[in-house]
């Protein structure tokens, strides 16, 4: 995954020159929007650089019924040849003690019905670390094959990491859960990157190795209430020791619809 970025960092400095030829502004550049569920029948900008589409209706286990309209919104951007002009994020969690319906049973995918590889064992159901990696493989699998999502590993796909949603307070499955979700996808041939804050993250996963999956992943960082400090963000450090921030989202209590700007 790191060639394709150095690819669009080549890319970003291609179009810098281009733009600064022309005298075009660099917010104009890098101006972003995500949408999902709670922009269900509101107007949606009509000038946007890329867009990011959230493909679930506030938890792991839903799906955002104004996914298609919203898809075919975003594919209209315009792009500029550095940020993917259209990605997904995706909710995340781990139920874990609380189980529920959609809490695995078996190493069994819910969507092909054969058997993974699981890194941490069988998962006969218990809250485990072998159950929560497949209750994220699961989930990814549903996001990718049953909400509504085509080709989805042509997408460039964000793990929402946030306290809202509910976690254990034991990380090492927390991790799992998203190290289960990131091997789905990447297996598909997408790119797989972490939606969070520095704090959130601390709270929810906590150091993360070398040897994980998470470690080298690319980065969205959120927090900023205005396009400068949005962008100040993009020089944040990393949420893990290999990761690099691409994308930085910053909103307003006025403003419906979060913005983004690209940081490559």
């Amino acid at each position: 995954m790191l060639s394709r970025y150095l690819l669009l960092i080549a890319g970003a400095l291609g179009a810098l020159t281009a733009l600064a030829s022309t005298g075009t502004a660099q917010a104009a550049w890098s101006r972003g929007y995500d949408v999902s569920y709670p922009e269900c029948g509101q107007a949606l900008p009509s000038a946007r650089v890329f867009a990011v589409v959230g493909v679930n209706g506030g938890v792991a286990n839903s799906r955002n019924h104004c996914l298609h309209r919203e898809l075919s919104w975003a594919h209209r951007s315009v792009g500029d040849g550095v940020q993917a002009k259209v990605q997904l994020y995706i909710n995340t969690g781990d139920p874990g003690d609380l189980h529920g319906k959609a809490w695995p049973h078996s190493n069994l995918d819910p969507v092909s019905k054969s058997r993974t590889k699981d890194p941490f064992g069988a998962c006969h159901g218990r809250n485990s670390t072998a159950c929560a990696w497949q209750y994220g493989w699961n989930m990814a699998a549903l996001d990718a094959k049953r909400r509504g999502v085509h080709n989805a590993g042509e997408y460039n796909w964000w793990l929402d990491v946030e306290i809202s949603n509910y976690w254990e307070s034991n990380k090492a499955n927390n991790r799992a859960v998203l190290a289960g979700m990131t091997t789905y996808l990447q297996n598909l041939g997408a790119t797989v990157g972490i939606y969070s804050t520095g704090y959130q993250w601390q709270v929810i996963a906590g150091a993360v190795t070398n040897q994980s999956r998470l470690y080298w992943l690319p980065e969205w960082i959120t927090g900023a209430s205005t396009a400068a400090q949005a962008t100040k963000n993009c020089r944040q450090q990393p949420l893990t020791g290999g990761g690099w921030i691409v994308m930085s989202q910053w909103f307003t209590n006025s403003a419906t619809i979060d913005r983004d700007v690209s940081c490559l």
